[in-house]
């Protein structure tokens, strides 16, 4: 009898606990076995593991082999436990040294060939096993990525022969780096944006301070272009956040490392389901929301999405997590994002037209404007109303600023939050907006006035603190004054519902 135990990582929401391959050999009968709780695509590694060893040229032994992943009760997918489970039979038959196992943990899929494919998940497996005090042997495509980890050493591969030549000492796999050449893609310049100088400036109070804005106007008006333009205003992402966005990319698939340090950008489609957007299905898996981790949300013609679907917002808008609970599993994933969103002012769009062109009843107005519940205009930080712009602004020569001129004043607003309290201002909890956004007296008397006049909510009256207080940073104000909370408040006094 023999036995080898390789290491590994399985994917449990964001997390990515250890996996211990466990490989038994046997007289009797050849036959293979694989227990511990695998799917499909697991349970598949038998036929990839036999022809990706016969065609490296080893010996697949014949006799009685038992892998199990441990620890049972943990649900195993997707094909990352090839490499481990053909190291683990070669380490068990004698072929590869099996003190060798003990230093690194693997994960990889196998070609027919042997040749290895990359993973998903790569980059938030490398995060968890910092603390292991291994060494970790991927697939080349995904240690490209997963070395974005900045925490412990990540060996690349193309083959398996490769691996065992490192662990059998003959061929040392060097250490991968990150040198992806930078991202050549353009972000959309907001001086592309002609006119609309209040949206503007709502759309840099909302980048310095990370608030959830909301724009209604007429179709044409530039909505979707100023949207677009949000992330060429924003700082890029450093340290753990960058790190944070880039792990829930790697869960599905969709990062690049020459995209590192950027904030994602999603715009799901208003035919989105809500498991889409929030997340879930069988195993889990993140939805729109996680995968705008630290990035912008854009919903475009808000009211035709499900209400079910938008109401499946609030509470991720307020925590920045999202919990998906099923029967079987339980995932808990990040979802600190900035919802930005567009719509109409009524069905046909075009209420309050000089011209005329509206023809929706107020009946017709009020169910399209009730598709957006009250609970969740609530939790927005800025509402603003897009005008027509006039023909004759359209054909004059680009005017305002360039993303870059305002990037440098919303970088500095929030250099000034950070070094004030740790986080955005969008981030403050109760507490901290009673400590952090303290007014002048006449401050106080206007947002009181103002409370009482537009019947705000306690949390309506927290948010208008928070965007005083970005405000109050972007114009390099210790204080929140009377000027900084009349233009916070006239930022919710579109009134949509």
């Amino acid at each position: 009898m023999a036995l080898a135990i390789a290491h590994s990582r399985g994917l449990d929401g964001i997390n990515a606990p250890p996996v211990r391959v466990e490989v038994h050999l046997a007289s009797g009968l050849p036959s293979f076995a694989l227990v511990g709780l695998p799917d499909i695509e697991v349970k598949e590694a038998r036929d990839r593991v036999r022809a990706a060893l016969v065609n490296s040229g080893f010996d697949f032994p014949q006799k009685r082999i038992t892998v199990n992943l441990a620890p049972a009760d943990l649900p195993k997918e997707s094909g990352r436990f090839d490499l481990p489970i053909a190291l683990g039979i070669l380490a068990a038959s004698g072929q590869v040294p099996a003190k060798a196992l003990a230093d690194y943990e693997f994960a990889g899929e196998l070609s027919l060939s042997g040749e290895l494919r990359p993973i998903r998940g790569a980059l938030a497996m490398v995060l968890a096993a910092s603390d292991a005090g291994r060494s970790f042997i991927l697939p080349q495509a995904s240690a490209a990525e997963a070395v974005l980890a900045g925490t412990g050493t990540v060996l690349g591969a193309h083959t398996l022969l490769q691996v065992c030549a490192h662990l059998g000492e003959r061929e040392s796999l060097a250490p991968t780096t990150h040198d992806a050449p930078p991202s050549e893609d353009v972000l959309p310049d907001l001086k592309d944006v002609r006119g609309q100088t209040q949206a503007k400036r709502a759309l840099e109070i909302a980048a310095a301070g990370e608030h959830s804005l909301l724009m209604a106007g007429p179709p044409g008006t530039g909505k979707s272009m100023l949207a677009a333009r949000l992330p060429g205003i924003m700082p890029p992402l450093a340290g753990e956040a960058a790190r944070a966005s880039a792990a829930v990319l790697s869960l599905v698939g969709q990062f690049r490392p020459e995209q590192f340090g950027r904030r994602p950008y999603r715009s799901p489609h208003h035919t989105a389901s809500a498991v889409a957007l929030v997340g879930g299905g069988n195993p889990p898996r993140p939805g729109e929301i996680s995968l705008a981790h630290h990035g912008v949300l854009f919903l475009d013609e808000l009211p035709e999405f499900d209400r079910k679907v938008l109401e499946a917002l609030r509470e991720p808008l307020e925590s920045g997590q999202v919990h998906i609970a099923r029967a079987a599993r339980h995932a808990l994933y990040p979802a600190r994002f900035q919802l930005v969103a567009a719509m109409n002012p009524c069905p046909c769009g075009y209420q309050g037209d000089p011209a005329g062109r509206c023809r929706c009843t107020p009946d017709q107005v009020s169910r399209y404007r009730g598709k957006l519940s009250g609970p969740l205009l609530d939790r927005i930080d800025v509402i603003i109303e897009v005008p027509q712009v006039a023909t004759s602004a359209l054909q004059t020569a680009p005017d305002g600023e360039s993303s870059a001129v305002v990037r440098a004043r919303v970088a500095a607003a929030q250099a000034r939050q950070f070094a004030r309290q740790g986080k955005t201002n969008a981030a403050l909890s109760t507490a901290e907006v009673d400590q952090y956004c303290a007014t002048d007296a006449a401050g106080a008397q206007l947002l009181t006035q103002a409370a009482t006049r537009l019947g705000f909510s306690a949390r309506a009256l927290h948010r208008v603190l928070r965007v005083a207080r970005t405000i109050a940073d972007l114009g390099a104000a210790e204080q929140i004054q009377s000027a900084h909370l009349a233009e916070a408040i006239q930022l919710r006094r579109f009134a949509t519902p």
